[in-house]
């Protein structure tokens, strides 16, 4: 089994270098997981770096990145293969296939889990099912073949096998829960928000033009505002969406109208917004600001 890291704090070392910032738990799961070949399932908030992880991972493994986005009604023909009718009724139109010709692999559309599983000539790839809880429960179960045999059953044709399993990470924002018997196919970690020190050096790497400040504002903002009951707290990507907002309109520093007016950058519900802006952020600033002087 190919070694792709020397240790998790490898591992840290080398996705840090290349801009992602994760915790050494994090790091553990995501090494185990490379080094015993076993699918990584990541659930949490939209926003917290799940998605991210695999692309970070694809440029410093240099191995191609295969995006299976899930959706409501995701099905075989779009997952895995399809038939290609309109070239097999050409061959029958033409006289030049037999019948048993026809489900060969010449008139195979290939989709993102068998891509992934025939893989390329330089060896495996990584296959990202992002947000598998968009998708209908009954599509898990199609997963479960893969992901224990690394193979796909084409009743047609057979049953495609791979020679290097591909590097598989799952996500779920847990708008739904996902059935046990997938879960137990794979290593499993909960991504949450990171605490202030960890998220400070993640916008200090990702919007190095902000004052530090500002950035030291932004972070302590954001923190506190996932405190309140809100119906959609701000994930690391709204944290940084907003940091560089701000650099945009050359502010060094929060101020009340800078915060109202900028409060859709942030949050993405109107009664969220409606909740916050006015004196509730000024509250949340002075409490920032407050804690800055102990």
């Amino acid at each position: 089994m190919e070694k792709y890291f020397d240790s998790p704090d490898d591992l840290i070392k080398s996705l840090k270098n290349s801009g992602y910032i994760l915790n050494e738990n994090l790091a553990v799961s995501l090494y185990l997981s490379l080094a015993r070949g076993k699918p990584l399932f990541l659930e949490g908030e939209a926003g917290v770096g799940k998605t991210e992880i695999a692309k970070t991972l694809s440029l410093i493994l240099k191995k191609p990145l295969i995006r299976l986005q899930c959706y409501e009604g995701l099905d075989i023909n779009q997952a895995a293969y399809e038939w290609n009718y309109g070239r097999q009724l050409i061959a029958i139109q033409n006289g030049n296939k037999q019948e048993a010709d026809l489900f060969s692999r010449d008139f195979l559309i290939e989709r993102p889990l068998l891509q992934a599983i025939k893989g390329d000539k330089d060896g495996n790839s990584i296959l990202l099912i992002d947000e598998l809880d968009r998708a209908d429960e009954a599509f898990e179960a199609y997963l479960l073949e893969i992901l224990s045999d690394w193979q796909i059953s084409i009743p047609e044709l057979g049953t495609i096998q791979a020679k290097t399993p591909p590097i598989v990470i799952i996500t779920s924002n847990r708008t739904r829960e996902i059935h046990d018997a997938l879960k137990r196919r794979c290593y499993y970690h909960w991504v949450g928000f990171p605490d202030k020190e960890k998220e400070l050096e993640i916008i200090a790497m990702r919007v190095p033009e902000a004052a530090n400040d500002l950035q030291t504002q932004v972070v302590a903002f954001v923190q506190s505002l996932r405190e309140k009951d809100l119906f959609k707290a701000p994930g690391i990507a709204e944290t940084i969406d907003w940091a560089q907002a701000l650099v945009e309109l050359n502010c060094v520093a929060l101020d009340p109208q800078t915060i109202d007016s900028t409060m859709g950058v942030l949050l993405k519900y109107q009664d969220d917004i409606s909740r916050i802006q006015g004196s509730e952020a000024g509250k949340i600033l002075s409490e920032v600001m407050l804690d800055r002087l102990r």
